[in-house]
């Protein structure tokens, strides 16, 4: 299973042997500035957006590489099954978000929320949520639920 490290000023991704083999690349390097928000999303499924590109994709099994979205691309390495530790950048970074499998998310993400000085609070202040999607703004949510009927000439 992957692991979340804190080096320096540096949020670092590193990833097992397998791991590696399957996204194609030994770790991800984020200056803790880039981090945005940290969330934790209880089902696993919601944090993958878009479509797969490079790595390996079985679901139910695992989940690593890259996703690409209209927002730009994501970094996932998680195992199905259990809540993800779901870190948002700033767009700045090379990734829009990192999606990460880890032992015990909610102690993880609060060491990560001490550590990165740049957190923006997640709807109702707490570290569980759901994710949106890229294409979700604050007007589009506050929609949600809305029936949208088109006209037809």
């Amino acid at each position: 299973m992957a692991r979340l490290t804190v080096e320096d000023d540096q949020l670092v991704l590193r990833l097992t042997w397998s791991e590696k083999v399957a996204a194609r690349r030994s770790r991800v390097r984020v200056p803790l500035s880039a981090v945005r928000t940290v969330v934790i999303e209880p089902d696993w499924w919601r944090a993958l957006r878009g479509r797969h590109g490079r790595g390996v994709w079985a679901p139910e099994v695992v989940c690593i590489g890259v996703r690409r979205h209209s927002a730009g691309r994501d970094f996932v390495a998680m195992r199905p099954g259990g809540p993800v530790l779901c870190i948002g950048l700033r767009p700045s970074s090379a990734f829009s978000l990192l999606v990460v499998s880890v032992p015990n998310p909610g102690a993880v993400a609060g060491r990560l929320r001490k550590a990165a000085p740049n957190l923006v609070t997640a709807a109702g202040g707490g570290l569980w949520r759901s994710l949106p999607v890229p294409e979700e703004s604050p007007k589009t949510n506050a929609g949600a639920g809305q029936a949208h009927v088109r006209e037809r000439n």
